[in-house]
């Protein structure tokens, strides 16, 4: 199958039980997507998709199925800034909105969903967005900031 993961493209033989996020971290070495809970209860393995000729959207990864993937575009932590610090990396770093990180990488692409759709998303909706993304360290009230933030800095261009 054809994946393509931070703008390269990788031609892999995939089993079909196999997860993208076992694919991105075991098979191409791309460790900023976190193995945490692998049940879809806390966000940690979030990852930007983009299958063709549809919107970009956040998944997470230990639920998808690597083929289902087949020809999409997937984004991770590692490509997310791969042309300078995204605006979301910029305002989590601005606001220290992180304690012991492992959650991080999951909820900047989870915001960075949110906010391509709609940079001047509500504290509500920001809320509801992230609510899948848990931080242990409870850093929330940071990371909403943080997040509120990025919606301005993407506004303003």
């Amino acid at each position: 199958m054809q994946l393509i993961v931070n703008g390269t493209v990788h031609e892999l033989e995939i089993a079909g039980h196999e997860t993208l996020l076992g694919v991105l971290r075991d098979r191409l070495s791309l460790t900023g997507t976190k193995l945490s809970c692998g049940r879809g209860e806390c966000g940690a393995c979030t990852v930007l998709v983009t299958p063709q000729s549809e919107r970009r959207r956040s998944v997470y990864s230990c639920l998808t199925l690597a083929a289902a993937c087949e020809g999409a575009s997937v984004t991770t932590i590692e490509g997310l800034g791969s042309d300078g610090t995204h605006p979301v990396q910029q305002a989590f770093i601005a606001h220290d909105a992180v304690q012991c990180g492992f959650c991080t990488p999951g909820q900047i692409l989870a915001a960075t969903a949110l906010l391509e759709d709609n940079p001047a998303a509500s504290e509500s909706e920001i809320r509801v967005a992230l609510s899948g993304n848990l931080c242990r360290c409870g850093t929330y009230p940071k990371i909403l900031r943080a997040v509120q933030d990025a919606g301005r800095r993407m506004l303003s261009g």
